[in-house]
């Protein structure tokens, strides 16, 4: 397998991308590449440096100079800024909306986009987001779009927020999650929508190892025959 194969996985908030990605990535040998994270730690650092969401050019610097990596030892993949695991604190629906704005902006996008490009020049990645197919890697070979219907999207968030020992309502979280879904579909640059050649999986009523296998079934179909470790993939 040649160098610098990209596998993308889009999708909306709550339809399994992260869940399938880092689970993709550890079956192939692949880096699990969580840009929806990334736009979260641009977003926190943002809000500690009180830069507005309107000031592109501050926003373009900080990212230009963001000192983010990942620590793949941990599971799932720790995101560090500087010296310090940021995991938990991107990981609230105020991040959530402020990550979805925040990566609206051009300057923003661009310096993100770079990194993500460069970071996939040199590895083999499951890149996850929400405009890998369409945008950051449009000439990808295996493109998937993940969905699922808005109740069990928001009955997945509501559940990974009360594991976190968060004690949110429900109808609180069906509201944010159809404001970021708005936010994400109508933005002017990248908007959340498939690729033309993208595998779409409605996730709604599928467990897990389910979504896996029709994904790798999919990536055999289109080509993808050795894992990283030389093995063979079966199902």
């Amino acid at each position: 397998m040649a160098e610098g194969e990209i596998i993308t996985i889009d999708g909306p908030a709550g339809s399994g991308k992260s869940t399938v990605g880092r689970a993709l990535a550890q079956r192939l040998g692949f880096l699990y590449l969580d840009t929806g994270a990334m736009y979260r730690a641009v977003a926190l650092s943002a809000l500690r440096l009180s830069i507005g969401r309107d000031e592109g050019e501050r926003l373009g610097l900080l990212c230009r100079d963001l000192p983010l990596s990942f620590d793949a030892d941990k599971i799932p993949p720790a995101v560090i800024l500087g010296k310090e695991d940021i995991s938990k604190a991107i990981r609230s629906p105020e991040m959530d909306l402020l990550s979805s704005e925040i990566s609206a902006s051009p300057q923003v996008r661009e310096a993100m986009t770079a990194l993500q490009r460069r970071i996939a020049s040199e590895k083999n990645v499951v890149a996850e987001g929400r405009d890998m197919g369409t945008v950051v890697f449009p000439r990808a070979r295996h493109k998937l779009f993940l969905t699922a219907p808005p109740a069990v999207r928001a009955e997945r968030r509501y559940a990974e927020r009360i594991s976190r020992g968060e004690r949110p309502e429900r109808e609180t979280v069906i509201k944010e999650l159809l404001q970021r879904d708005h936010q994400d579909e109508t933005r002017e640059i990248a908007p959340l929508r498939p690729a033309p050649d993208a595998f779409i999986i409605d996730t709604g009523s599928m467990a897990i190892p389910e979504v896996l296998h029709a994904i790798i079934i999919r990536l055999l179909s289109n080509g993808l025959h050795i894992s990283a470790h030389g093995d063979k993939i079966k199902c």
